[in-house]
């Protein structure tokens, strides 16, 4: 299947020329939190367990992760979407879709047979199901309880959480650790770090163990443990990003709606919206060197990241003026 994403700039310089561009392409924060200076040893040396195990209870403590559980800190989220098809024999592997396409590809490469469902009742008796929340690029959003009982009806539930900091309230991670299930979580998104390639796995012991021998000893680089460590225990930064997050997305709404454009869906760190043309809206926006995500199964819809800094919203605003 076709592996395309968003934050590909080269392929709009390609097209468009190039310049001083902003990548609204993707769902990362563009209001990052701001990196501290490191410690030497982070460069220099390599990760200790100590270390990385720090990292990880960090996370567990920001996130609410469950006693019981266990963790693994990985290079992003991507890094588990590829070993998760390792953790079961070969069989079938039911998606709910549309969503992030390296899920069905990474599973499919490895010889799942994949099928993708539009409610979450097609994806019982799977020998894997898996479910973005909130999904990515549409939004929809499950709770806790129900997918709980999912969990119950599939050999293994894969919950990637990539987009859950800000609805931390759907978030499984109090549950983390119950059988059959598996919490992926990234970093990068929310705290508009992707660079730092940072994500986490959590759930029971068997699982963790598994996804950590994959790995190897030095998943993640010292600098991404020191940041990660830190930021994670930053609870008034998060808390203030989601009201600043929640306050961009209305503004985004406003100037698509002003130029025509219907919601869709999305979250609050991006927006989808039904422009109609979905190619000639992204044209419209590249021609202010702002770039946005089209998809290939749908002619209408673009997806678009929120503005940082407000040089940022009035090219966003002019280009969608003209």
């Amino acid at each position: 299947m076709a592996r395309d994403h968003g934050g590909n700039l080269d392929q709009a310089r390609a097209i468009h020329g190039g310049g001083d561009w902003i990548d609204l392409s993707t769902g990362i924060n563009r209001r990052p939190w701001p990196l501290p200076a490191l410690a030497a040893d982070s460069w220099r040396n390599l990760p200790t367990r100590a270390a990385q195990a720090g990292l990880v209870a960090a996370a567990a403590c920001a996130w609410g992760v469950a006693n019981d559980a266990q963790g693994v800190a990985l290079a992003g989220a991507q890094a588990a979407i590829q070993l998760v098809p390792r953790l079961r024999p070969v069989g079938h592997a039911a998606v709910l879709g549309p969503t992030y396409n390296e899920h069905d590809a990474c599973l499919a490469q490895a010889g799942w047979r994949v099928t993708q469902h539009s409610t979450l009742s097609g994806l019982r008796g799977a020998d894997l199901a898996v479910v973005v929340n909130p999904n990515n690029p549409d939004g929809r959003s499950h709770d806790p309880a129900t997918l709980l009982e999912l969990s119950q009806r599939v050999g293994l539930l894969v919950v990637d959480e990539s987009f859950c900091d800000i609805t931390p309230h759907l978030s499984m991670l109090p549950q983390a650790g119950a059988r059959g299930l598996l919490i992926l979580r990234s970093f990068g998104k929310f705290y508009g770090l992707a660079g730092l390639r940072l994500g986490f796995a959590f759930g029971a012991k068997a699982e963790i163990a598994a996804l950590r021998q994959m790995a190897g000893p030095w998943a993640v680089c010292g600098p991404a443990i020191e940041i990660g460590g830190r930021a994670l225990a930053d609870a008034d930064w998060a808390d203030a990003m989601r009201a600043q997050l929640a306050a961009d997305a209305a503004r985004a709404d406003g100037l698509a709606q002003a130029a025509g454009w219907r919601i869709a869906g999305g979250t609050t760190l991006f927006r989808l919206y039904d422009t109609g043309d979905a190619r000639a809206a992204q044209g419209r926006l590249a021609r202010h060197q702002i770039w946005s995500r089209v998809f290939p199964w749908s002619d209408r819809l673009l997806r678009l990241g929120l503005p940082g800094p407000e040089p940022e919203w009035h090219r966003l605003a002019q280009a969608l003026r003209a």
